[in-house]
């Protein structure tokens, strides 16, 4: 049986330091809009009603809601109350979601080819990133993910191996059995219904391919491409670091912004 609405808006809301409350609210009711467990349509509690369940004041309550309007992701009907919207916008790159999806909103057929699945110790770069000691162990993974059968990006995952004591979780379990599968390791990570993520970052600079990515992506080793670094948190420690080199195949990528 699948979650009930109220049972969703019950559970504690996760609020890592420094984070407004309003988009700790946000975020709640966002991802139960995207996901489906806020349905398109769905009348959603009056704002001291969700006050109450969530265990926050009204007044961000009040703020998440102008937000979630102003997105599209609700809408008023003056006198009834705040709905779901019927049709809701696309996302892009402002959101923790698989790589492979946001590929998919371009409209072509994504495919995903596993490379390797390995432990390997942190480098520099992997242990500043996941705020863990150099040579720690970790899982590296590495993928290509195709459009309409053509290489378009390379994604190169990383997590600590075993029990990490930081968060009290093992995710080897969870994602060594799926190294294999074509998705990639967040996708894996996002079923997990076990995982509040609470915040994400993702940087974007140019490079070009080089010979080893060139031959993957089938480009010239002088060609364009963009690597995108992605940190995901867990109760405000980064458990998930993806680093994406996506080729000139792909169209472009949307960044959906808001005013506020």
């Amino acid at each position: 049986m699948g979650t009930t609405v109220d049972e969703y808006l019950n559970r504690p809301l996760s609020l890592p330091p420094r984070q407004p409350i309003r988009v700790a609210v946000y975020s709640r009711l966002a991802s139960g809009i995207r996901s489906g467990t806020l349905p398109p349509g769905t009348l959603l509690p009056r704002e001291s009603e969700l006050a109450d369940m969530l265990n926050v004041s009204r007044t961000p309550v009040r703020e998440a809601l102008i937000l979630l309007e102003e997105d599209g992701l609700i809408t008023t009907k003056r006198g009834v109350g705040r709905f779901v919207a019927d049709h809701l916008p696309s996302t892009g790159l402002e959101t923790i979601r698989p790589f492979e999806q946001v590929l998919a909103d371009t409209g072509g057929r994504v495919d995903i080819m596993p490379l390797r699945f390995s432990a390997d110790p942190a480098t520099e770069f992997v242990a500043d990133h996941l705020h863990i000691e150099v040579a720690t162990t970790t899982w590296f993974r590495e993928c290509v993910i195709s459009l309409d059968g053509t290489p378009a990006a390379i994604a190169q995952e990383h997590f600590v191996a075993g029990y990490d004591a930081r968060t009290e979780l093992n995710l080897d379990a969870t994602l060594g059995n799926a190294a294999d599968d074509k998705q990639t390791l967040l996708a894996a990570l996002i079923k997990d219904q076990a995982l509040t993520f609470d915040s994400g970052e993702c940087h974007i600079v140019p490079s070009t391919a080089g010979n080893s990515r060139a031959s993957l992506l089938n480009v010239e080793a002088d060609d364009p491409v963009l690597v995108l670094t992605e940190t995901i948190a867990y109760h405000g420690t980064p458990i998930y670091l993806g680093k994406y080199i996506v080729s000139k195949a792909v169209p472009a990528l949307a960044i959906i912004q808001s005013a506020k």
